[in-house]
């Protein structure tokens, strides 16, 4: 669980807790007031001799009232009634029932309240301790007033004035004690909850990022694809129209052939473009446009051949099942590859190998066109970038860059994970 870098104070009541705190403490001191007056009705002076009536109701307003206010001030609540709880015993006010309950509550909830722990713990300590202080000094003083025949009708194994003693302190430490213990855990169930809500709101923020990512993430899978099926077409149509133009005239032949390639291209680009607005219609989290491979390969250099240039295609080594992703960007690669050249190169010859190595497959496409200009960047056009991050999804790795002879050279490798057929 993660802990706040700073120390947690928690948070003050809310409006409706206050509201029950003064319901609370106004209901309390009725009945001990209540509890003062049957005391009284009925002689019931433990203490001795009491005071006078407006003194008896003084204490025990004193000693309950503040209940009303123990969550806003739990420290200083739980301090005036100790103090005013002995206050009333050492004036020996009949009303300690009551008075004693409310005692417990507020050192509760000063263990379960205080925003500064270490105040909160030495109070309550403070607190017992100068009530066990009480303790000892009035029963130091009653025991002399004691008449002789107190006693005179037990009958225990103990003496009767050590069972006393035993008695009362072994009631006030099972009180006292679980006032204070259960005030501490209050405070850090509390605290937990505080904890939950502050991961769950981190983890409500981590998933809205990651949604977030990952429609970018879609958003640049489908510019991708959509670039490169667009601009291999069109980029095919347009060189096959410019050569329809050129033999229009001097051979019909040929033009009526570069016409067909045309149409062929167009329909072709039509159905992959249907293709993939249908998968991003459709409602399953793993449909991908896919339909193209490294099986394919051969048909873009039969497209590239058609378009004029001496296309040659080869594969070396031996074929091994790819992964569908994998194959799917060796497929685009090699075609955004020959998309440029046919657009950019002026080249007449297009090579595209496929190796397979031990532990590589490296796609290779090279051409003899005029290369990269002078003090251009390699890869910076949308076309390149695509071919990068294809790469990098696979853990491969790109060159892009004119060849030393003339021309230009694209050069991925991947690593090769072996698949059953």
């Amino acid at each position: 669980m993660n802990v706040d870098p700073a120390p947690w104070r928690r948070p003050g009541p809310l409006p409706e807790q206050r509201r029950t705190d003064v319901l609370v403490g106004v209901a309390v001191t009725t009945v001990a007031l209540l509890n003062l007056t049957l005391a009284n009705s009925a002689g019931q002076f433990v203490l001795g001799r009491p005071p006078s009536w407006p003194e008896q109701v003084f204490w025990t307003v004193a000693c309950t009232l503040p209940l009303a206010v123990r969550r806003r001030r739990p420290a200083a609540v739980a301090i005036v009634i100790s103090v005013a709880f002995i206050a009333a015993q050492y004036r020996q006010s009949p009303e300690q029932q009551v008075s004693l309950g409310a005692l417990y509550a507020a050192v509760y909830t000063a263990g379960a309240w205080s925003a500064d722990r270490k105040l909160a713990r030495r109070v309550r300590i403070g607190i017992i301790a100068a009530m066990f202080g009480w303790l000892a000094v009035s029963a130091a003083l009653a025991v002399a007033d004691i008449p002789p025949d107190a006693f005179s009708d037990a009958s225990g194994p103990l003496e009767p004035l050590l069972a006393v003693m035993v008695n009362t302190v072994l009631v006030n430490v099972v009180f006292f004690g679980f006032a204070y213990l259960f005030g501490d855990t209050a405070w850090t169930s509390a605290r937990r909850q505080h904890q939950l809500e502050v991961q769950a709101d981190q983890l409500r923020r981590s998933q809205a990022d990651a949604a977030q990512v990952a429609v970018m993430g879609e958003r640049v899978r489908i510019a991708r694809e959509l670039h490169d099926v667009v601009a291999h077409h069109v980029s095919v149509m347009g060189v096959q129209a410019a050569a329809t133009r050129r033999v229009m005239d001097k051979d019909p032949g040929k033009a009526r052939t570069a016409l067909a390639a045309v149409e062929q291209s167009a329909r072709t680009a039509v159905d992959e473009l249907r293709r993939m607005l249908n998968l991003l219609r459709a409602s399953g989290p793993d449909e991908r446009p896919g339909g193209v491979g490294v099986d394919r390969v051969a048909e873009l250099v039969a497209n590239a051949r058609d378009a004029g240039l001496d296309a040659r295609f080869g594969v070396y080594g031996e074929p091994l099942p790819l992964p569908e992703s994998l194959s799917q960007a060796v497929y685009r690669i090699i075609q955004e590859a020959i998309t440029n050249t046919l657009k950019h190169a002026g080249a007449t010859e297009v090579d595209v190998r496929v190796r397979y190595h031990a532990n590589e497959l490296e796609v290779d496409v090279a051409d003899n066109g005029r290369g990269a200009p002078p003090g251009a960047t390699a890869g910076v056009g949308l076309g390149l970038i695509g071919m990068r991050e294809r790469v990098t999804a696979h853990d491969g790795t790109l060159a892009a860059e004119s060849r030393p002879g003339g021309g230009f050279r694209v050069r991925a490798r991947f690593p090769l994970v072996r698949v059953p057929a």
